[in-house]
């Protein structure tokens, strides 16, 4: 009953709604004055017949006939009274059988299920919630991030204006509220002042919003939002944000470190408690063409391969693994054994190629400038006339012209290139330039950013050998965030997952439980206390009330879940 006088003060509150119901009782009111009309005339040529009925008799008459039950029993004998007839039946049929359902559902049944479905949207959280992470839009970011949360076991709330939208959200698994994002009462609902973060991921302006209106109801709680332009992030933290991201120029900088592989150096892609993450292109090193066991990388520097990347992919490694000239190895190790392995790697090192960035906007102008700072060489191409001033400092050569165009291409030194950076903003533009570069040079590296995960296996089979993309960058700077640490991407669909051991494993040996085989997960590192062991052997046991750190994709954490913490 609660739930009923609920949906009802909703329904006659909105104006909208009540216009509604005023067209439809407009539209009733005229039907029953139709039928009035009917009836009397009814009456009238009845007793131009000689009939005589009662006023009952007419209603019951004009309701049948309109309604094309026609029982017979009741008979007009002219001409006149069989044509009103027919006028009766052809205004039945328009009106009460096609107009009024149309009409019924248009103005009173689909705007009440409406209040239905707004009046299930919760427009608050639990009264005891706390530790909780509030997303105040739910963009391409927000899913992954949801995903992660729920593997760590860490509440979250997605804040959607549209009643409508969070109720479907919650039909499709989404932890989501329905509020206002600009009003304080939204964030005192969502109890925001116990809250672990409040991610504000919309536009610049209204991230400021969020941050302003947040601060005002909860001071202490860490505020994490994304900002467009550089010009904005003063602004942000003005407004309270404790950490401001420029997504947009921290994509160009890691397509800037994929691309600049084989400089003599391994790239540091993350730190993790002490340790390092990098990788390095083993092309015109000593040990292309040989199996990791042949090439001694762990004795001789004390790293460990944890996983080699080919042609966009994730793979693997075992001892007789052999490491082609497109492989890109993932090491972890120390400071100091990363600089023995950067020893190792110097030998290699060769004079810088030049670097084609196609696509002139804040992502490529944020590459160009990384790679211009490590002295590379950088051409740009653009169709876009108006951004060769913005990238005189940025780049050596701007090239106006379509990248489709084999004549800009060449003239922006492809076939001298030792990588291109694709960072159009158009997943389908970047999928066919990365066919068609591959097709000009089978040497070249190319690293691409996407935009929609789903084209990630279109861009891998395309040729490209690192794919980075905005939202998996993002959900990564977040979570990190969140727990304290310093983000590591290692690449494109694939994580890192630091869960407890579970119960039905502690105290194994490693290879027993058999955590790859069934999951396609990797053991990178088991932890106790402030004991970390990486690239545990398999006769390693697992740490009983210890942490395994993993690396996979969400399907593989999930799958994770699924065998062994249930």
């Amino acid at each position: 009953m609660k739930f009923l006088i609920s949906q009802l003060s909703y329904f006659l509150s909105e104006q909208e709604l009540r216009k509604n119901l005023r067209a439809l009782l407009k539209y009733v009111g005229f039907l029953v004055a139709v039928i009035v009309v009917f009836s009397i005339l009814f009456h009238v040529i009845m007793e131009w017949e000689g009939q005589q009925h009662s006023w009952l008799t007419g209603f019951y008459w004009t309701l049948t006939v309109m309604s094309t039950l026609g029982f017979g029993d009741i008979t007009f004998q002219s001409d006149l009274g069989r044509a009103f007839s027919l006028l009766v039946l052809v205004s039945g049929i328009v009106l009460l059988l096609i107009m009024l359902p149309f009409t019924f559902i248009r103005y009173f049944y689909a705007p009440w299920l409406e209040a239905q479905i707004r009046a299930r949207a919760p427009r608050a959280v639990p009264g005891d919630m706390a530790g909780h992470v509030i997303i105040c839009r739910h963009d391409s970011i927000a899913p992954g991030l949801a995903r992660k949360l729920d593997f760590s076991q860490i509440p979250y709330f997605v804040l959607e204006p549209d009643p409508i939208v969070a109720e479907r959200m919650i039909s499709d698994g989404i932890s989501a509220v329905t509020g206002d994002i600009d009003s304080p009462d939204t964030y005192r609902r969502l109890r925001a002042r116990h809250a672990r973060m409040v991610f504000a991921n919309g536009e610049d302006t209204v991230n400021t919003n969020i941050a302003l209106t947040v601060r005002d109801v909860a001071p202490d709680v860490p505020i994490v939002a994304l900002a467009e332009n550089d010009d904005s992030v003063d602004i942000l933290e003005l407004s309270g944000a404790n950490r401001v991201l420029n997504l947009k120029r921290r994509l160009g900088q890691q397509l800037a470190t994929r691309v600049n592989l084989g400089a003599g150096s391994a790239a540091v892609i993350g730190r993790f408690k002490g340790l390092r993450l990098a990788e390095f292109a083993v092309a015109n090193t000593p040990f292309a063409g040989k199996t990791l066991i042949d090439t001694r990388l762990r004795q001789d520097t004390g790293v460990s391969v944890i996983g080699v990347w080919e042609r966009g992919h994730f793979q693997p490694v075992r001892p007789d693994s052999t490491l082609s000239d497109a492989a890109v190895p993932v090491v972890i190790g120390t400071r100091e054994q990363l600089d023995r392995l950067n020893e190792r790697l110097a030998s290699a090192k060769r004079e810088p190629r030049p670097v084609v960035i196609i696509g002139g906007g804040r992502v490529g102008f944020a590459a160009a400038g990384a790679l211009r700072r490590r002295g590379v060489q950088v051409h740009v191409v653009d169709r876009d006339q108006r951004l060769a001033r913005a990238f005189r400092d940025q780049a050596d050569r701007f090239i106006v012209g379509d990248a489709a165009d084999r004549e800009v291409l060449a003239e922006a030194g492809l076939e001298e290139a030792g990588a291109v950076a694709l960072t159009t903003n158009d997943d389908a533009v970047n999928i066919y330039l990365t066919v068609y570069c591959r097709r000009l040079q089978k040497d070249l590296h190319i690293a691409s950013r996407i935009t929609h995960e789903r084209n990630l296996e279109a861009m891998c089979r395309a040729g490209a050998d690192s794919v980075l993309s905005y939202s998996s960058l993002g959900r990564e700077y977040v979570f990190s965030r969140l727990l304290g640490r310093n983000p590591i991407m290692v690449g494109e669909g694939t994580d890192f997952f630091y869960v407890r051991v579970p119960a039905s494993i502690a105290g194994q040996p490693l290879a027993e439980t058999r955590i790859g085989a069934r999951t396609g997960l990797i053991v990178i590192a088991l932890e106790r206390g402030d004991d970390m062991q990486t690239n545990p052997g398999p006769h390693t046991p697992v740490p009983e009330g210890g942490s395994l750190l993993l690396l996979g994709t969400a399907e593989q954490r999930q799958a994770f879940a699924e065998a062994f913490e249930r």
